[in-house]
């Protein structure tokens, strides 16, 4: 194929591939995040950075926590709460970024309206001083008083449930069902939710919704406005609260009539914005294809006055500073879980993402993201792609990168004073994507086909380390040999447990198939992460990290592959059940250390393999999975090597063949997908090895059996009790040192 109509086709598919993207046909994540990221970045060198003064936090924070008591506090004490923040402080307006879903026992009233209709009920003198103590001790009606006839709104969430399950009551829709009868828009639908006790809702003026909308990235940049359950529409808290400040106004929405490009309104259904008409004019509040406001961040946290709620309580704080205000009751206590991932801090209090709109909808600083963008997109990307195939082969290399900097300085340009000026939010990633992959192209399309020299040694490595390792090594070949060396590297065994057995109940053609299957995953889950697939011994595996490419997180790759392999081979298995083939259960065992490492063998056959005690030491960790009931265990140089994985260390061994005792650890996940509700477990079982070392035999049982009773499911606690049972039997003595013997391979 002509080279040149070949560099013109890769173009024209690059350009039409990302006009794909930009028209929504389909989405591409990557450009999704490099969108985000342009965001955020314009986020962050825009933002104001001032304080604003109209609204305040009254912060459940550590401090009223300690002084007052865990939350949730008693309804006799909120009741006096809200007499202090109005009668004494004189806020303007309250916003309750909590919910009161279940009644307040603690007075004791129920236990004894039980006694006066059952064991009491004939003692009139019991019945007639209740009747009397009832005001006082019915906290739920007194914090119900409270707020009659106060601005205050509550906070409540919907969710998607499988069991449709609700609680509490849902305050009146702020637009009924049918409204946007026959226009598409994507509202945010949920089946259930979460809400006020009646008692409380029907007293407070109203109520709105806290729930954000994440983007795939996990971040908060956006709140619907109005979410739809069964057919009708309700509010959010922010918007809630404008409204009670401007009056209670209607919300009116509202319809380009054209969009950017004139599409005519019966092709265009999107709605645009929200109004609220008041006596100082019109709020107009952009939304997005979701129904959603763009969050309009002031700066990090601390950009809006946080009050002590238990200050506010005792009265320590000066009245000029709430008098007057805005104040929403929220937490920043990490243990009342209200705190987002947000582009400008990664632990961002709930009730500041609030604040933020409710500030930005008064300034009318909310930024827009309509829908007809989407036409922007594919218009830019068609002109400055035409115009840069057109013109980047005509040009010499120094003025093809003069030409594709400028466009690209003048698309970043265009897209910063869309967003500064107008507040508009574009799109840039594609078009940015474009000028650098024709540029790329046209600088590149020379070196599609490599020189002999480089597929030779693309043939050499190929079998041994990924493709794109190949690739990487081959732009530089002469800093590779397979000549032996010695390196620190990263040594990974597995093997199928009770493979004899499933082998004999296999004909050998589904056990070849199984075989190739189970092989296929596991070496895509080795290259995917950079490892080097060293051979396949019957059904075991050996790999390692670091060579023949240096890779300097030898040791994280290896524990992250290692995790991916076993959930890869829980997909794996739900197929293999479904063919009436036996799960596959596997042992992985990792060791970091230095080995010889290079082509190995006789003049008729020769590998690249790696040789020395880190390796043998990681066959025997992967035999010792069997021995502690774990899927994976690595060893203490491995576990120090590697940042961002939660470890379990699971004992202190000494293997056969070595004198020294290595401890031992399970990597349970990476830090960013662990369940933090897994800490206390882990705590509670490094307590159980304590006192498995020190021989406290009592002890260590009772911490064992309430870890199984946490996890009964988990084999290592079984293993643990079962060793303490042997050392009763077999004491190991007064100078034991806490290490167990392993003397078989």
């Amino acid at each position: 194929m002509n080279p040149h109509l070949l560099r013109y086709g890769l173009g024209l598919a690059l350009m039409l591939v990302l006009l794909g993207h930009a028209a929504r046909l389909y989405q591409i994540p990557v450009l999704g995040n490099l969108d985000h990221i342009a965001y955020d970045t314009k986020l962050e060198l825009t933002m104001p950075r001032t304080r604003d003064e109209r609204v305040v936090v009254l912060d459940i924070d550590e401090r009223s926590l300690a002084e007052v008591g865990r939350w949730p506090w008693g309804r006799e004490r909120l009741a006096r709460l809200m007499d202090v923040v109005f009668d004494h402080y004189g806020v303007m307006l309250l916003g309750v970024d909590v919910v009161f879903a279940e009644p307040d026992t603690s007075s004791g009233l129920p236990t004894l309206e039980g006694l006066a209709a059952g064991a009491l009920a004939d003692n009139e003198g019991f019945r007639s001083a209740l009747d009397r103590l009832r005001p006082q001790l019915d906290y739920d009606r007194q914090f119900a008083s409270s707020l009659k006839n106060r601005p205050v709104l509550l906070g409540y969430y919907f969710s998607d449930r499988g069991d449709g399950l609700n609680s509490g009551a849902l305050p009146e829709p702020v637009l009924p069902a049918g409204t946007f009868r026959g226009r598409n828009i994507a509202f945010a639908t949920f089946n259930s939710f979460g809400a006020n006790l009646p008692l409380f809702q029907s007293a407070a003026m109203g109520a709105g919704h806290f729930n954000p909308l994440p983007d795939f990235d996990g971040l908060n940049r956006r709140v619907p406005m109005l979410v739809e359950h069964k057919g009708a529409y309700y509010e959010s808290l922010s918007l809630a609260v404008v409204r009670t400040l401007l009056g209670s106004p209607g919300l009116v929405p509202g319809y380009a009539s054209g969009g950017m490009f004139s599409v005519s309104t019966k092709d265009y259904a999107g709605l645009e914005w929200l109004e609220l008409p008041s006596a100082r004019g019109t709020l107009r509040i952009p939304v997005d294809e979701n129904v959603a406001a763009l969050i309009p961040y002031r700066g990090r946290q601390g950009s809006f006055s946080y009050h002590s709620l238990s200050d506010v309580l005792a009265g320590r704080v000066p009245v000029d500073a709430l008098k007057g205000k805005i104040a929403l009751l929220g937490t920043t206590a990490p243990g009342l879980l209200d705190l987002r991932a947000t582009p400008v801090g990664s632990t961002y209090p709930g009730v500041e993402i609030h604040a933020n709109l409710i500030a930005g909808m008064l300034d009318g600083h909310i930024k827009h993201r309509p829908q007809y963008v989407t036409g922007f997109d594919v218009v830019v990307l068609l002109l400055v792609g035409g115009l840069l195939l057109w013109l980047l082969p005509r040009l010499s290399p120094l003025n093809a990168t003069l030409l594709s900097a400028g466009v690209l300085s003048g698309l970043v340009a265009m897209n910063f004073a869309f967003w500064q000026f107008a507040d508009f939010v574009l799109p840039l990633a594609a078009s940015l994507l474009l000028v650098v992959g024709l540029y790329a192209l046209n600088m590149s399309y020379g070196y599609f086909f490599e020189s002999r020299s480089k597929r030779q040694f693309a043939r050499m490595f190929g079998q041994y380390v990924p493709p794109e390792l190949v690739e990487e090594m081959s732009r530089n070949p002469e800093n590779y040999s397979m000549e032996g060396r010695n390196a620190e590297l990263t040594i990974l065994f597995s093997d199928i447990r009770g493979f004899t057995s499933i082998s004999e109940g296999l004909e050998p053609k589904q056990l070849t198939q199984l075989m190739n299957e189970y092989l296929g995953a596991m070496t895509f889950v080795i290259q995917d992460q950079r490892g080097t697939l060293d051979k396949y011994i019957g059904d075991a595996i050996m790999a390692f990290w670091g060579a023949p490419v240096d890779d300097a997180a030898h040791a994280l790759h290896g524990v992250t592959a290692a995790l991916q392999m076993q959930a890869r081979l829980a997909e794996l298995n739900r197929s293999l059940t479904a063919r009436g083939w036996p799960e596959l259960k596997i042992g992985i065992g990792l060791n970091t250390g230095t080995v010889t490492v290079g082509d190995m063998g006789s003049p008729v056959r020769k590998a690249y393999t790696v040789m020395g005690d880190a390796v043998n030491l990681a066959s025997r960790l992967e035999g010792l999975t069997k021995q502690y009931g774990v899927g994976i265990l690595v060893g203490d140089e491995t576990r120090r090597a590697v940042k961002g994985v939660v470890f379990r260390e699971v004992d202190r061994v000494r293997v056969k063949g070595k004198d020294e005792p290595v401890s031992i650890f399970e990597p349970l996940a990476l830090e960013a997908d662990f369940d933090r509700g897994r800490i206390e477990e882990l705590k509670l079982w490094n307590q159980a090895l304590r006192q498995f070392r020190a021989q406290e035999w009592d002890q260590a049982e009772l911490t064992l059996f309430n870890l199984q009773r946490l996890d009964p499911d988990c084999l290592l606690y079984s293993s643990c009790a079962e060793q303490i049972a042997y050392y009763r039997r077999v004491p190991p003595g007064k100078g034991w040192d806490g290490v167990r013997t392993f003397e078989t391979k």
